[in-house]
């Protein structure tokens, strides 16, 4: 039995063998909810989040546009959260799903923002 949630399980460990996330170069993770997205930048050696940020926050959520759009804007106010910590590298984990529409967006937005990977 492969339900679409199994299937992207599959994948997101795939993924997370591969990438790994440290202190000077963190793990942007990323999730998609049917009406919100989340992202953290993570310290994988040390397990901790370094900075997050989600369309559910006050200023993201006031924007009008499509959730394409506020993706980016999540991508570039993490962007503006790691610059402040003083990153400016990190390794992309799109969490299983597709690089493209909302995700796409996201990796846009922090490339933007001035965050590379």
């Amino acid at each position: 039995m492969s339900t679409k949630v199994n299937r992207r399980q599959k994948i997101r460990y795939r993924i997370r063998r591969k990438v790994s996330g440290s202190a000077q170069k963190p793990r942007l993770s990323v999730f998609r909810s049917n009406s919100d997205i989340y992202v953290q930048l993570i310290d994988d050696t040390n397990g901790v989040t370094l900075a997050a940020a989600s369309s559910r926050d006050k200023d993201i959520k006031a924007q009008k546009g499509t959730k394409s759009e506020k993706s980016k804007l999540v991508g570039a106010a993490l962007a503006t959260k790691a610059t402040a910590l003083g990153i400016t590298t990190c390794v992309f984990d799109r969490g299983g799903y597709l690089y493209h529409g909302r995700i796409k967006s996201v990796a846009d937005g922090a490339r933007e923002g001035g965050l590379q990977f």
